[in-house]
């Protein structure tokens, strides 16, 4: 079965002028076969937030999401280095 995405179009707009990623793409993420899901403890207060890491075209991408019934809702995206460097030391990536 595959991942049904959804996301607030007015913060896809923002996510998009802030770090140059759409939503669209950040849903590329989850077809990497080694990304790495991990839990956000910072955000996850009123219900549980996720990172997906991800490699995609341009990089290793962090996308921050939920799930809501059967829908991955998107929160933001972005090429964090915290996210590149977690991924990396995940998949034993040498450089």
């Amino acid at each position: 079965m595959a991942a049904s995405f959804e996301w607030d179009p007015l913060k896809a707009a923002a996510n998009l002028r802030k770090h140059g990623v759409s939503f669209a793409e950040a849903q590329l993420a989850f077809l990497d076969t080694k990304r790495v899901i991990a839990r956000d403890k910072r955000h996850s207060s009123s219900e549980q937030r996720f990172y997906c890491l991800g490699m995609v075209e341009g990089g290793i991408l962090t996308v921050r999401f939920t799930c809501r019934g059967d829908k991955i809702r998107i929160i933001g995206a972005g090429f964090w280095r915290k996210g590149k460097k977690l991924y990396e030391a995940e998949n034993q990536v040498h450089r």
